[in-house]
């Protein structure tokens, strides 16, 4: 057996073993206290949201930011102020496995029927080169005992940002499938490599299924973490993360087809998440690293920002937290106009997931003026001794 004979079998086996991923995850509706606060380490945010009944629900990983990652989610019925002991885990990990099998990415987003949804991925490791997309759901979050729906996987890949609701009543959800396999699994499912970018998913049907429509191949991908736009002459913008900083393309097919990639103009970020969402009033809302639109300092300055022009130009800046080591933000808009992101704070030793609560005010005027306006309101914290902290394997070191 020759050198590529040898490694084209490796791929076929690895191939096998990343079929792991495919059995559908386990919801884990009563987390303690195997999974309290002293049982974990680490912290990395993925999203937050709120029901119709005014409950907040965040998610984030614990673990690591690689193949031994897994999902803890907790809840408050005070606006913010306190949090719950996890109330529900995702945890793909067996001792029957034959390596790690990581939840890594996703979100959380309430539709507009009032339903709370969990998107998540499973991967062999941290990436097997296809992973996967699922999603459930829970028709009564606000319940003292909510119920979710058995796991369902959409497509593959990842999720990190959450839907798009359009103004014609479809839902566009952002999926990347932008990398080679990791380690062992790199080279597998190259029968993937034509769909390898920032895909766009379509649902007519409030989620029962969903059409992929097309997607974009950027620069120096960097995991995507695309979010989608419906501009007021109906077009869609696409901004995304690249290793180079972000850039954006549009559409004006629902997806299906996209420009050629660009740079945007007068926004500066590091090679790191950034949240942009519509609000009621109509501008845009951008959550992203530094004390200036044009200009950033790397993972630190967390700011807010409005456009009233779809992204033309920005005004305002809020910042939410000026330290290092922050990032990762998501969030919504309440019912009454108050704005929440949920972020992180020094992942792998502080742990910390953080809320920010302000209005649009607060972001033109740049300082709190909101009666229920606060910052670094704690969510979680870890509280396992660094000591017992679960050590990264080298599949961890490309940074999320």
């Amino acid at each position: 057996m020759n050198p590529d004979q040898r490694r084209a079998f490796e791929i076929e086996v690895m191939e096998k073993i990343a079929d792991l991923a495919l059995i559908p995850p386990k919801l884990n509706t009563a987390p303690l206290p195997k999974y309290d606060y002293d049982q974990l380490a680490y912290g990395m945010t993925i999203g937050i949201a709120r029901t119709p009944g005014g409950r907040l629900w965040a998610c984030w990983v614990a673990g690591e930011d690689g193949a031994k990652a897994f999902f803890v989610c907790a809840v408050s019925d005070d606006d913010g102020e306190t949090w719950s002991k996890p109330v529900l885990v995702i945890d793909g990990q067996s001792d029957k496995l034959p390596m790690p099998r990581s939840v890594l990415v996703g979100n959380l987003w309430t539709d507009p029927l009032g339903r709370l949804w969990i998107f998540f991925n499973q991967s062999m490791m941290q990436f097997d080169g296809r992973s996967g997309v699922w999603a459930a759901i829970c028709e009564n979050p606000d319940a003292a005992k909510p119920v979710w729906s058995a796991p369902k996987r959409i497509w593959h890949g990842f999720t990190l940002n959450k839907p798009t609701v359009l103004s014609n009543g479809d839902w566009l959800l952002p999926i990347s499938l932008n990398r080679a396999g990791f380690g062992p699994f790199n080279g597998a499912f190259k029968e993937l490599d034509p769909f390898r970018g920032a895909n766009a998913f379509l649902s007519k049907d409030h989620g029962a299924t969903w059409q992929r429509q097309g997607h974009v191949q950027f620069p120096n991908p960097d995991w995507d973490e695309h979010s989608f736009i419906e501009r007021k002459d109906g077009s869609l913008w696409m901004v995304a993360r690249t290793g180079k900083g972000p850039m954006q393309s549009f559409s004006t097919d629902l997806g299906k087809t996209w420009s050629t990639p660009t740079v945007p103009e007068g926004i500066s970020q590091p090679v790191a998440r950034l949240h942009l969402r519509r609000l009621a009033s109509g501008r845009l809302l951008m959550v992203k690293h530094g004390e200036t639109m044009d200009t950033n300092r790397g993972r630190k300055q967390l700011s807010a920002w409005l456009s009233d022009d779809d992204g033309k130009t920005w005004k305002g800046g809020l910042m939410l937290d000026e330290r290092d080591g922050v990032s990762y933000p998501d969030g919504f808009q309440s019912p009454d106009g108050t704005i929440y992101i949920s972020y992180d704070h020094n992942r792998s030793t502080d742990g910390e997931i953080l809320l920010a609560r302000f209005t649009e005010e607060d972001i033109l005027a740049k300082k709190l003026l909101g009666s229920k306006s606060k910052l670094k309101m704690l969510i979680s914290r870890p509280l396992k001794p660094k000591a017992d902290a679960i050590k990264p394997v080298s599949t961890a070191t490309v940074k999320k």
